[in-house]
């Protein structure tokens, strides 16, 4: 299969191409995915993961579902409803299949439309989220000449479209010439740092180490980096994050040490519908990728495991959120319902 550039997906004539991201980075596969099931099969498995790229997979979903039943008939609202199901943490992926779905009645060329509006917001999306993050980390560590940043499971192109939320911001640190070192957690039970967050620093030739989870809260509290930065699936009202298992720890060694800790999502992802994390349904994804690492078993046979895919940073141990639109320093008593002038 061809590579698909600097996009991790993408509409191509009547269907989905998407980079398997559960090849990576052994081997660089696309998939080309022509119905609904191959779709929520694609979601469920992690062959494409990330809010925002999960919101423009499912966008372009609905379109599959009009090809394969016809917009506004039975079958399609339940392939739609088979789609925004598919995953329950992030809340791109139901609004944006809500939001195509919406446009029905208008006919496949206004789903189609609507798709691609979805896809195109979340590409300008990334470059102003790599701008004005890159920005406030600047004035955050003002004092660093060159900025060691750590972050957790990928959150760069694969998990978006093109140069993605975090991992777009320390990619525009290092194009301006100011990263000292991105330091990525290997991030179990998939290993999305070690095997995703690498392969996209090693091809954009930034300095980069990876580490166990483990070791994450004690470089920070040792003061060994500059800043955190962090994705999130979905932002709560009252500022609550929740994303990847792993982060809460994190963001308390953050605080520990005064490390600034930034979240940094597209608008898209803030929720202004869900008040705080406690309404935040946390992903159990069952003990197999937990007691399996890349098909070995690694536990006694019959072993059980809790496998929790996100957990909740709470808003009082973030220093900022970072969107396409505005920067909300929580540290300064904002929230997301905080008109921040932009």
């Amino acid at each position: 299969m061809t590579e698909l550039g600097e996009r991790s997906l993408d509409w191509a004539g009547d269907r989905i191409r998407m980079v398997d991201q559960t090849r990576l980075p052994d081997a660089y596969v696309v998939l080309e995915i022509d119905d609904v099931a191959g779709l929520v099969d694609a979601i469920g498995r992690l062959a494409v993961r990330g809010a925002p790229a999960i919101g423009v997979a499912g966008g372009f979903g609905v379109v599959l579902a009009a090809q394969e039943h016809g917009a506004g008939t039975e079958q399609f609202a339940a392939a739609v409803e088979a789609i925004r199901t598919a995953r329950p943490t992030a809340v791109n992926l139901t609004r944006m299949v809500d939001r195509v779905a919406a446009c029905a009645a208008e006919g496949p060329e206004a789903l189609l439309a609507e798709a691609l509006a979805v896809r195109d917001e979340e590409v300008a999306a990334s470059l102003a989220m790599g701008r004005r993050g890159a920005a406030l980390v600047e004035e955050l560590v003002s004092e660093a000449d060159a900025v060691t940043a750590l972050t957790i499971c990928n959150t760069g192109g694969l998990a978006t479209v093109e140069r993605g939320t975090a991992l777009a911001v320390i990619r525009t640190i290092h194009e301006r010439g100011r990263l000292a070192l991105a330091i990525a957690t290997e991030t179990r039970p998939l290993l999305q740092g070690a095997r995703l967050t690498a392969w996209e620093l090693e091809r954009m030739g930034a300095p980069y180490r990876v580490i166990v989870d483990a070791a994450g809260p004690a470089l920070l509290s040792r003061g060994m980096a500059d800043v955190v930065l962090v994705g999130a699936d979905r932002i709560a009202a009252n500022g609550d994050t929740a994303n990847k298992i792993g982060t809460f720890a994190l963001a308390v060694a953050a605080r520990y040490a005064s490390i600034p800790f930034v979240v940094v999502a597209p608008e898209s992802t803030v929720d202004m519908d869900t008040p705080s994390g406690d309404a935040i349904q946390i992903e159990d994804r069952g003990a197999d990728e937990v007691v399996n690492v890349r098909g070995t078993q690694i536990t006694p046979e019959g072993s059980g495991a809790l496998n929790p895919a996100f957990d909740v940073t709470p808003a009082e141990l973030i220093t900022a959120i970072v969107t396409d639109r505005r920067v909300i320093r929580l540290d300064r008593g904002e929230t997301p319902a905080t008109d921040t002038g932009g």
